[in-house]
C-alpha cells in the first residue's frame, strides 16, 4: 500500500492487514491451477481503496466495524478483483499491479474460469450476509459489469460516440460497484432509505471521478506508475473522455482511430495531440464536479472522525493527478 493511503488509512489499519489474510484464505477452489490463479491475484495486492472506503462507511453509521461490515469489504474486493481479471482478458492487458496478468502467466481459458469463480465465491458469501435488501443491492452489480463491457466492446474505435455514453459506460464498470457498496454499508446497520442514498450517491460521484482520473492518467501517466503500457486504452479502441474532448480540437485523430492506429507512430502521435489540446483539462473539470458532488452526498451523513477520513480519501483521489 502506498504511503499516503497507509496514513488516511490509519483508523482502519488491523482491519484491512486481516482483510488481506482473509482474502487469500476465502478462496477455496479445488482445482490447484484455479487456486494458483486467484492466489497470483491476491499476492499482487493493490491499495485496497474499496474495502477501506466501506469499512469507514460502516463506521460512519455506528462508531464500530461489526463483522459483516468486514465480510462485505472482503466480497467487493473479491467482485473487484473478478472484474480485473476478465477486463484484462478482454483488453490483452499483460501486466496488472507489476506483475503479469492472470491469462499471462497461466492461459485465457484458465483467466475466464478464475474470473467466473471468483464471482461465484463472492455470490456464496453474500448470500450468508443474510440480508436480501443487500444482496440484491450488490447482485445488480455484477449485472452492470456485464453491461459497461458490451457496452464498451461494442463502441471500439468509435469517435461518433457522447461523453454522456462513456459515463453510462463508467458507472456500470468503475462506479455501480462502490455505490452499491457504500450502500449496503448503511444497509447493513442502518435501515434508513435517505441515509443509505446518500451513501449509494458518495459512491457513484466518487466512482465516477476516479474512473475519469484513471482515463486521464492512461493519456500522461508513466508506465512505472501505472503498472501497464501508457495509452492502452486509447490503443485498444476504447475512448475515454479526454480523448473525446481532444476530438473537437484536433479532428487529425479521427483519421488515426479510423485506421485503428495500424501504421508506426500513430499511438504516439495521438498521445501528442490529446496532450496538446484542452481534452485533458476538460476531463480534469469533469472529475473535480464528481469529486464535489461526493463531498456534498458526505456532508448529510453527519460529522465523525469516518467521515473525515472519507473527505480526506476523496481530496485523495483527485491528487493522484498533481
Amino acid at each position: 500500500m502506498l504511503t499516503s493511503t497507509t496514513l488516511l488509512f490509519s483508523t482502519i489499519e488491523s482491519e484491512l492487514k486481516t482483510l488481506d489474510k482473509n482474502l487469500k484464505t476465502m478462496v477455496t477452489a479445488q482445482h490447484p491451477v484455479l487456486y494458483a490463479a486467484a492466489e497470483h491475484l491476491f499476492n499482487a495486492g493493490g491499495k485496497r481503496l474499496r474495502p477501506a472506503i466501506i469499512l469507514l462507511m460502516a463506521k460512519a453509521t455506528s462508531n464500530q466495524i461489526l463483522d459483516h461490515h468486514k465480510r462485505l469489504a472482503e466480497i467487493t474486493e473479491i467482485i473487484h478483483t473478478a472484474s480485473l481479471v476478465h477486463d484484462d482478458v478482454l483488453d490483452d492487458c499483460s501486466t496488472r499491479r507489476g506483475l503479469k496478468t492472470v491469462h499471462n502467466t497461466f492461459n485465457t481459458k484458465i483467466a475466464v474460469l478464475a474470473g467466473d469463480f471468483l464471482f461465484a465465491q463472492s455470490s456464496w458469501y453474500l448470500a450468508n450476509l443474510d440480508n436480501l435488501h443487500v444482496v440484491k443491492t450488490i447482485s445488480k452489480v455484477i449485472i452492470d459489469f456485464a453491461e459497461g463491457e458490451v457496452q464498451q466492446g461494442s463502441n471500439y474505435f468509435n469517435h461518433n460516440i457522447y461523453v454522456q455514453s462513456y459515463m453510462e459506460k463508467s458507472f456500470y464498470k468503475t462506479a455501480s460497484l462502490i455505490a452499491a457498496s457504500c450502500k449496503s454499508a448503511y444497509l447493513l446497520n442502518i435501515d434508513d432509505p435517505n441515509l443509505s442514498n446518500y451513501a449509494y450517491n458518495y459512491g457513484k460521484y466518487l466512482g465516477l471521478a476516479f474512473q475519469m482520473i484513471d482515463d486521464i492518467l492512461d493519456i500522461i501517466g508513466t508506465e512505472e506508475s501505472l503498472g501497464k503500457p501508457v495509452g492502452l486504452d486509447l490503443k485498444n479502441g476504447n475512448l475515454t473522455a479526454p480523448i473525446l474532448f481532444a476530438l473537437i480540437e484536433e479532428p487529425k485523430l479521427i483519421s488515426l482511430i479510423d485506421r485503428e492506429f495500424s501504421q508506426l507512430g500513430d499511438l504516439e502521435l495521438a498521445l501528442h495531440l490529446i496532450k496538446r489540446s484542452n481534452g485533458i483539462q476538460q476531463a480534469k473539470d469533469m472529475a473535480f464536479e464528481y469529486i464535489q458532488a461526493a463531498l456534498t452526498c458526505l456532508r448529510k451523513l453527519g460529522s465523525s472522525e469516518a467521515i473525515i477520513s472519507l473527505k480526506q480519501i476523496t481530496h485523495y483521489i483527485f491528487t493522484r493527478l498533481n
